[in-house]
């Protein structure tokens, strides 16, 4: 997969995604980040991408030419040699929820292309002409796009083939299938005091299926029940649920 960011500051990246798993897979070229530098186009002498907003109002909007014109340097090499254009990806508190759902979305495409927004936010016509989704990280204002850009970066490329190794890393992890993960231990079995809970030592991995399946069941119905109905259940696990309060 090849990611392509227009962002202000490109020495922000890579950042953390640098290190460890999605680091391993910018180095092997499994995952390929390409910086588009929004100054590259500034206009005048001062290389200027903001200015004031129509109308009056405090902070500064991104200008349509010099957006367009990195969009457009983005698309030129997302879309090369590709059947259709890439999606152009606006990080904005104002867009969709980021959700597992929403990164499974992205997560078999070959390019795409994300522009980090800044102050204010930016010119509407770019947005109506040249935006193809809008994704928020959550309900609340960073400095810039460049975080949620990462945030999003990281949550795509460890679903994209070979990045986390083993064909089923990641089918237990929160969220893969509507639910929160089940508790995790290790060794050692005794901490404190504190045993593991013996069916995870009794070497029966029906048992343990069961019993994780039920946990990750009781985690989701105590700390998101919301995403209970959403949830694909079995029937038993519906029984499960009812039995512990679930209505």
């Amino acid at each position: 997969m090849k990611v392509h960011v227009v962002t202000l500051f490109p020495g922000l990246f890579p950042g953390p995604l640098g290190e460890s798993i999605i680091g391993r897979a910018l180095g092997s070229g499994v995952v390929e980040l390409c910086l588009h530098n929004l100054r590259d186009h500034g206009e005048g002498p001062h290389r200027g991408v903001d200015d004031t907003a129509f109308g009056g109002g405090p902070g500064m909007v991104l200008k349509a030419g010099p957006l367009a014109a990195s969009i457009e340097d983005a698309r030129h090499g997302a879309d090369e040699g590709s059947e259709s254009e890439s999606p152009v990806v606006l990080m904005d508190p104002q867009g969709e929820r980021l959700t597992q759902t929403v990164v499974d979305r992205f997560a078999g495409l070959d390019d795409m292309i994300i522009v980090s927004g800044r102050y204010e936010g930016i010119d509407e016509r770019v947005r109506q002409r040249l935006i193809t989704h809008e994704i928020s990280i959550g309900d609340y204002v960073l400095t810039g796009g460049e975080l949620p850009a990462m945030v999003f970066i990281e949550a795509v490329a460890r679903r994209v083939p070979g990045v986390l190794g083993g064909e089923d890393s990641g089918k237990a992890d929160s969220f893969a299938s509507g639910l929160l993960q089940h508790a995790q231990y290790t060794r050692p079995a005794v901490w404190e005091d504190e045993a593991v809970p013996e069916i995870l030592l009794s070497g029966d991995h029906a048992r343990v299926d069961r019993w994780r399946r039920e946990q990750s069941l009781l985690r989701t119905l105590q700390r998101r029940p919301d995403l209970l109905d959403f949830a694909e259940l079995l029937e038993w696990e519906r029984a499960f649920l009812r039995d512990q309060g679930w209505e």
